[in-house]
């Protein structure tokens, strides 16, 4: 049977305390909405429904999708009203399931649970939790036949008890659920046209309402509020963990690694505390992450290492790498094999060849520097002019001195040495030394000034 998901994303998240729209709010690094929607494109459905509301605008967006179907609820009347709207755009023989925009967390799996159950069915996705608080009540027979659901404010005496839960994740044919919804009332506390009611309708037309336990209570987690959120996401990062460690990764404390995108990783990969990874980030066989490290939008080849707090950006390293402490690549950086990259050295939109060494306090930016070169610390490469940015290239096999300012656009030629202190401005030949300083002076009898006591 074909299958349309209905996201609810309209609500406003009155809690967050925020200009942002709920499903925006961001989860290891992407908007709750997001994770919703990947899981619905896990189902492969016919069609994606999304129902926004409040920050319509921000949502839609938000997202470039071209396999989404948007529905604007302009009145927030409640989730069987937002629902309504959806099912104009669903076919009869279409089999509908509801996920909500603030519940990130559920799998496929989970869903899939309530696929398998018979077309005529109205499948249901509870939990069992210790503390119901907030939440809708599953109502049971004798049978235990799902026959009704009760929504907080509403419950009165044993219903407030009950601690099975409703998710707000459901399915259901369009045909029938669109029956029920079209008698469905707002005669509640909050007069709103809850979906829920949909249930009791069904069981009293004895369609069976099948409620299914879900496995982990963590899919169905609702997201209303920023301490629910930071919830969350500790949550979804410690499956994210143990992911990893199931691929073979070894983690020196799985509590303490953030991981806000797309994680690949080869064999006998080692990530130390407070390892923070953003964005598509690759990392090869055998490499080692340093402590408090952050990497966004990387790929490390095999047997790098990065040593702690070094921050990397859209950059790439060959095998054999050696980075950090304390460093920092800018964007655009491309290291070839068995390059070193020291303590406080900063690198940005350069090319370095196999070999090549800046180990200590330099700046490298717009440059290409070839293989086996050497640049002494505090070396600077001054490309840019207040208006422009320059290149400086540097030949294989030279040897640039500490202390040396390059003044792009410059050339320095194969196995040119560079004496240190120098300030070069201009080409320097390949296979010598080449030196510019100024004539030291001292000049006697100098007093260095001194505050005149008031």
């Amino acid at each position: 049977m074909p299958v349309t998901v209905v996201v609810l994303a309209a609500g406003q998240g009155k809690r967050m305390h925020s200009d942002l729209p709920k499903v925006l709010q961001p989860l290891a690094g992407r908007p709750l909405l997001s994770h919703v929607l990947k899981t619905a494109r896990a189902l492969r459905p016919q069609a994606i429904c999304v129902v926004y509301g409040h920050g319509g605008e921000q949502v839609r967006n938000a997202f470039s999708d071209t396999d989404l179907t948007w529905v604007h609820q302009a009145e927030q009347l409640g989730t069987g009203h937002a629902v309504s709207q959806a099912l104009a755009h669903v076919p009869d023989e279409h089999r509908v399931v509801v996920l909500c925009g603030d519940v990130p967390l559920v799998r496929a799996e989970t869903i899939e649970r309530l696929l398998e159950t018979p077309a005529g069915e109205l499948a249901l996705a509870t939990a069992v939790v210790p503390d119901p608080t907030g939440y809708g009540r599953v109502i049971r027979n004798d049978r235990g036949e799902v026959v009704r659901i009760v929504e907080e404010k509403d419950a009165r005496g044993s219903d407030r008890a009950v601690t099975e839960i409703n998710t707000g994740l459901l399915s259901f044919r369009a045909q029938e659920l669109r029956r029920c919804l079209s008698k469905i009332t707002n005669r509640n506390a909050q007069a709103e046209y809850y979906l829920t009611d949909v249930v009791g309708l069904a069981a009293e037309q004895g369609i069976c309402v099948r409620g299914i336990v879900v496995d982990d209570v963590v899919d169905v987690l609702g997201i209303n509020d920023r301490a629910q959120l930071a919830a969350a996401e500790r949550s979804l990062q410690r499956r994210i963990a143990e992911d990893l460690m199931r691929r073979g990764v070894t983690l020196a404390d799985p509590a303490r690694i953030d991981v806000r995108g797309q994680l690949t990783v080869g064999k006998d990969v080692f990530i130390d505390v407070g390892a923070l990874f953003e964005g598509d980030v690759t990392l090869g066989d055998r490499v080692r992450i340093g402590a408090h490290a952050v990497i966004a939008n990387c790929e490390l080849g095999d047997d790098c290492i990065v040593h702690p707090h070094t921050l990397m950006e859209h950059s790439v390293a060959g095998p054999n790498c050696e980075i950090g402490p304390f460093a920092r690549l800018r964007p655009g950086v491309a290291l070839a094999r068995q390059v070193k990259l020291g303590n406080f050295v900063e690198i940005k939109n350069s090319r370095i060849e196999d070999g090549s060494k800046v180990n200590h306090l330099s700046y490298v930016g717009d440059a290409t520097i070839g293989a086996k070169v050497n640049v002494g610390a505090g070396t600077i490469t001054c490309n840019y002019d207040g208006a422009h940015k320059h290149r400086t290239v540097i030949g294989s096999g030279a040897f640039i001195g500490s202390g040396v300012m390059l003044i792009a656009p410059v050339e320095i030629g194969e196995g040119a040495t560079i004496g240190a202190g120098s300030t070069i401005s201009k080409d320097a030949p390949p296979g010598e030394l080449t030196l510019e300083r100024s004539k030291q002076l001292t000049v006697a009898g100098w007093q260095r000034p001194t505050k005149q006591r008031k």
